[in-house]
């Protein structure tokens, strides 16, 4: 057997016991729930399907232009001119803002337009502003998507107005939410705004369509969809505490179903999970051999404190593996790092986190080098 070997070690993790977690049952076709603050996908229904998005779509032309701001291609008092084209999505029946021929709406105008009010004019107009025309900015859309890692997105418009080139996955549309979230701080809060009239023309198409702002504790966003193909959807996020969670859904029959599914999915998450630190910063997980040290072991520990999203009731079947290459050659500098604590969560799968040295161990002396070689002759030859 190699004097070298990999080693893995049982942990038992300390935590409190709870009600069983429940399954979230529901009638959506598709369906993706992510704990943002643990990195924890919580439910996955048909998540990487791409599948219509309709409006919830829009996020891609959003991001689109919170990137242009950004970069500082374009500011907030930026104006845009409005084509025949964005003018004719009113005509159309689709959601508006009510653009009007001869307007010059600011950036700022079109991010409500688009937020607010679920504008098909506003999202051609910033996609005719930032490239020229709907075709170049739908190309660039699928291009953007690509280099945000979303792997199931294609687009053929700036609205989610329907075609069969516009696709994405509940997947795609969660992660893409997590990226506005945490690449455009100063945007994000818009997606809270409630009510938006440019230039007091629709009364009646004022209100954010999110049916769970004001009436789930937390809730600052994202955005709606329908259509005849897509059904009724919604991409949400919810921040309660240190807790932060993302969901995507779609395939609903009714507005009044996807706000009781968006509301009972909000429940669930922060209802039925819950966040523990299973270790702490300094606390030593594990002792790893050391080879040829002035110190037979070294202490393993994480370098920050470890949090876990927990199922409800699931504490006890939690468990947890040491893993690192040893035994481990001196010199070691404290900071190194030596292994991984893999974490085994029941229904949510593993999770790996960095062990390090905690500790400086020095080469061992010349009598003590002398004794481990005489050993290693004897047990390799038979000396």
């Amino acid at each position: 057997m190699s004097l070298f070997s990999r080693l893995a070690c049982l942990v038992t993790l300390g935590l409190l016991a709870a009600l069983p977690a429940k399954a979230f049952e529901t009638a959506a076709s598709h369906v993706w729930v992510y704990d943002m603050t643990t990195q924890t996908v919580l439910l996955d229904k048909a998540g990487d399907e791409a599948v219509p998005p309709a409006s919830m779509s829009k996020l891609m032309t959003i991001e689109m232009l919170f990137d242009a701001l950004s970069d500082k291609r374009v500011q907030m008092d930026t104006t845009f001119g409005v084509s025949d084209l964005a003018v004719s999505f009113t005509a159309q029946g689709g959601s508006t803002m009510y653009l009007q021929q001869g307007d010059r709406p600011t950036v700022a105008d079109l991010i409500q337009g688009m937020i607010v009010n679920s504008g098909n004019d506003a999202c051609t107009v910033v996609a005719e502003g930032l490239e020229g025309s709907e075709e170049e900015f739908a190309r660039k859309m699928t291009e953007r998507a690509k280099t945000l890692g979303l792997e199931h997105s294609t687009f053929a418009n700036s609205s989610g107005w329907p075609d069969p080139r516009q696709r994405m996955s509940m997947r795609d549309l969660g992660m893409l939410s997590v990226h506005l979230i945490t690449a455009y701080p100063d945007l994000y809060p818009s997606f809270a705004q409630t009510e938006f009239n440019y230039k007091d023309r629709a009364p009646a198409n004022a209100d954010n369509r999110n049916p769970i702002l004001g009436v789930v504790s937390g809730a600052d966003g994202l955005k709606t969809g329908h259509t005849t193909e897509a059904g009724y959807g919604m991409v949400g996020s919810v921040k309660q505490g240190d807790r932060r969670i993302v969901f995507a859904f779609s395939g609903l029959s009714s507005k009044e179903d996807r706000a009781k599914e968006a509301e009972a999915i909000a429940n669930w998450a922060f209802r039925q999970f819950s966040m523990k630190t299973v270790v702490k910063a300094g606390d030593t997980v594990a002792e790893a051999q050391v080879f040829m040290g002035d110190a037979g072991t070294v202490a393993l520990t994480p370098a920050q404190d470890l949090h876990l999203l927990l199922p409800a009731g699931a504490a006890s079947e939690v468990s947890a593996d040491v893993v690192y290459t040893g035994p481990i050659k001196a010199p070691i500098a404290k900071g190194a790092k030596l292994g991984k604590l893999i974490v085994h969560v029941p229904d949510l799968g593993d999770q790996s986190f960095d062990l390090l040295a905690a500790t400086d161990v020095g080469v061992a002396g010349f009598a003590t080098r002398l004794a481990v070689a005489l050993s290693y002759l004897r047990t390799k030859y038979g000396l």
